[in-house]
C-alpha cells in the first residue's frame, strides 16, 4: 500500500535543536507533529570592574518567575580583577533585598597543570554548605593575568515553586592562578519554599573585571 507523500513544507517547521517531529496514522494519512522546547533568549550582563552581576525579576527586563520551569546562565570569559579569587553565586526571595537563602551543596573537580606534573579528581569539603546562608563558591582561585579566565554555565530548576527545594547544578572551567585547567562541579539545592526571584553573582575579592553572563529560559 503507497503512503501518501510527506510535505514538510505544509508543517511550517523550523528545524531547531531539542525540537522533535513524531509520525501519527490517522484516518487522514501519516500526520506529523512537533514537539520540544528551546532557549529563550532573556537578559545579558557585562562586567566592566563590577562588584557583582544580579539578575532581579522584573527589573531591567529579566524574567526569573514561572514563565520558565528551567533558567541557564552562561559564563563567558569572566575574567577577575583579583588573582586567585572566587566566583560566588547566592539567592533572593526578596527581589535582592536581601542575599541569603540556606543552601545545601557538593562540590568537586578534576584538576591537570601545564607542567603535567600534578593530575587530580576531589570532592572538596571546605567549598561545600550545609544550610549555608552565604555565598556558594562556583569556582576558585581564578587567575588574573591577561589570557585567564572561567566560562562555563549553571542551570536554575523551577525557581518560582511554591512546593519545592530549588535545584541547581553548575559546570565551569577555569584557568587558575598556578596555571591548572580546573574542571568545576557545584550541585546542590536552595532550602526553600519561597519563590526565588533574583540571583546575584560576586569575587570573594576585587571586582568582576571583564566578560559576560547570559539568562536563556527553556521554553
Amino acid at each position: 500500500m503507497a503512503l501518501n507523500k510527506l510535505k514538510f513544507n505544509s508543517l511550517n517547521v523550523t528545524p531547531t535543536a531539542g525540537k522533535v517531529v513524531g509520525f501519527n496514522s490517522s484516518a487522514n494519512g501519516l500526520e506529523a507533529t512537533l514537539s520540544g522546547g528551546a532557549m529563550r533568549f532573556i537578559k545579558k550582563l557585562t562586567a566592566s570592574s563590577s562588584s557583582t552581576l544580579s539578575f532581579v525579576d522584573g527589573s531591567s527586563d529579566v524574567v526569573l518567575d514561572n514563565t520558565y520551569k528551567e533558567y541557564i546562565f552562561i559564563f563567558t570569559n569572566i575574567h577577575p580583577a583579583t588573582d586567585g579569587t572566587d566566583f560566588n553565586i547566592n539567592f533572593s526571595t526578596d527581589s535582592g533585598s536581601n542575599y541569603n537563602v540556606a543552601k545545601t551543596t557538593t562540590y568537586f573537580q578534576a584538576y591537570h597543570n601545564e607542567n603535567d606534573s600534578v593530575t587530580s579528581l576531589e570532592y572538596s569539603t571546605t567549598k561545600d554548605l550545609a544550610q549555608g546562608t552565604g555565598v556558594q563558591k562556583l569556582a576558585n582561585a581564578i587567575g588574573s593575568d591577561n589570557d585567564q579566565q572561567i566560562s562555563g554555565f549553571l542551570h536554575l530548576f523551577n525557581p518560582s515553586s511554591s512546593t519545592f527545594v530549588k535545584h541547581f547544578v553548575n559546570r565551569i572551567n577555569i584557568s587558575n592562578s598556578a596555571n591548572y585547567t580546573v574542571d568545576n562541579h557545584v550541585a546542590g539545592y536552595a532550602n526553600t519554599t519561597s519563590a526565588i526571584d533574583a540571583v546575584q553573582f560576586n569575587m570573594a575579592s576585587g571586582n568582576i573585571d571583564a566578560g559576560t553572563i547570559t539568562l536563556y529560559g527553556i521554553n
